[in-house]
């Protein structure tokens, strides 16, 4: 994001929301915005964007999980404005990783900590979720992971 941080960009962004009148960005912005002070509190102390990052990625997985329960109790008017809301969110995210990808970065950090098989997991996983924070999901990492180990 160069030198202005994604925190302040989220600031800018609201401020700009607002004046446009733009009420579904600047509540999925003010969400986000209160999780991220929340996590400071809790951490006492300010996040990193890679954080951040990881807390715009939890936002958008319960913007999916709110849309796939809103379609199949058919509410539609509330799916539309969950997909509203997690468009915005996905404009802040980095282009999420293709499995591809996930398998070379997993393949990577495999051979640096020399895991043998799945008991080796917990060496590999930490590293790997840290690197891909944000671009993958936590389950496809452990899926690509544990095929690696056990083949």
């Amino acid at each position: 994001m160069g030198e202005i941080n994604l925190k302040q960009k989220l600031a800018d962004d609201l401020k700009q929301a607002m004046k446009d009148g733009d009420t579904v960005r600047r509540s999925a912005i003010r969400l986000v915005m209160a999780a991220i002070s929340n996590a400071e509190i809790a951490r006492r102390g300010a996040l990193e964007d890679s954080d951040i990052l990881g807390i715009l990625a939890k936002g958008a997985r319960l913007c999916q999980e709110s849309i796939d329960a809103f379609k199949q109790g058919g509410r539609l008017d509330l799916v539309a404005q969950e997909e509203a809301e997690l468009a915005v969110l996905q404009d802040y995210l980095p282009q999420p990783m293709t499995r591809e990808e996930v398998v070379a970065a997993a393949r990577q950090i495999i051979a640096e900590v020399g895991a043998q098989g799945l008991g080796d997991k917990g060496k590999v996983m930490p590293k790997l979720v840290a690197q891909l924070k944000g671009r993958a999901d936590g389950r496809e990492i452990n899926a690509v992971v544990s095929e690696l180990l056990t083949s």
